[in-house]
């Protein structure tokens, strides 16, 4: 099982203590789960939404993409009233972009977070539609939503061109592309276009909406982008453990897979060379502020950490 923290705290480094993150995060969560609610209502018609709120309010949901968003604001002294309606986009354009990886023209998995996928449950009419549905609601919901009292227009003009470029032609549609039809030597960019982009959008945007400076954002994208690949490969490694000796499972997989293509030991030390990015790109972001992001990995095979 993976364990993801990433928080920021207004308060003395050397008082940082993992209770205290914990508590941060799943607070966090549930504000975030709320404003989802919210802005995901049941309208006419009411099949639709009954299908985009199947995804987007999924129970086991991490909500990595938002709390990051979150937590970056705050890093920079943003009010994270700010940053929820992006948030909620950011997860909006996460849920649509898993229901379409699931359909069967895609990685035709039936099943999402040990739940059956969206079009094993509404179809795959309804799936695509749902998926069509929340990319643009996710836009809408943060230019009527978003304070202009706290976020100048120009801010989130950038927020709004940032996610429109991550989920477009040469972002995760081409990671996607690029998981279906690539050859072996493509599986790295892909992986990165696929998950690290939306990682790398989540934490520029909170920067953005926080009023990080050029080369924080800057920071901000390299330390996200390494989180999101971080986090395939670690994701990679425990679905192979779960499918040892299961052939026939990971044949029907039709996307790539780190473990698949470079074998589970080089993918480890790959894994552990991928650590070190993070800790590079986070430690210059405004130590003046005491504020600290922190990422905690634990990852947990059969027992062991």
């Amino acid at each position: 099982m993976l364990f993801f923290f990433i928080s920021a705290v207004r308060f003395d480094p050397t008082e940082l203590d993992p209770v205290h993150l914990k508590t941060y995060w799943t607070t966090l969560i549930a504000d975030i789960n709320q404003k989802l609610q919210e802005a995901v209502p049941v309208r006419y018609p009411d099949q639709i939404y009954e299908s985009m709120r199947y995804s987007v309010l999924a129970e086991g949901a991490k909500r990595a993409s938002p709390v990051m968003c979150v937590a970056a604001c705050e890093l920079f002294g943003g009010n994270r009233l700010a940053a929820f309606p992006t948030a909620c986009a950011l997860e909006m354009v996460h849920a649509a972009s898993l229901i379409h990886d699931d359909l069967p023209c895609m990685d035709d998995d039936p099943s999402r977070r040990g739940q059956p996928s969206n079009h094993t449950v509404y179809g795959d009419d309804l799936a695509i539609l749902a998926g069509d549905a929340l990319f643009p609601l996710g836009f809408q919901h943060i230019v009527a939503n978003t304070p202009s009292s706290l976020v100048p227009e120009p801010r989130l003009l950038r927020v709004i061109t940032e996610i429109a470029r991550t989920v477009g032609s040469t972002g995760m549609a081409a990671g996607q592309f690029l998981d279906l039809e690539g050859g072996p030597d493509a599986i790295e960019f892909a992986q990165e276009k696929k998950f690290g982009e939306m990682s790398q959008c989540s934490a520029v945007c909170g920067g953005l909406l926080g009023g990080a400076e050029d080369d924080e954002v800057d920071r901000l994208r390299r330390y996200g982008r390494a989180v999101g690949v971080l986090y395939r490969v670690v994701d990679d490694i425990l679905e192979d453990k779960m499918n040892v000796g299961d052939e026939d499972e990971r044949k029907k997989k039709k996307g790539f897979s780190y473990v698949r293509v470079m074998g589970l030991r080089r993918l480890w030390r790959w894994q552990s060379s991928l650590e070190p990015k993070l800790s590079r790109n986070w430690m210059g972001l405004r130590s003046e502020l005491k504020f600290q992001v922190v990422v905690s990995w634990k990852l947990r095979f059969l027992g062991a950490v």
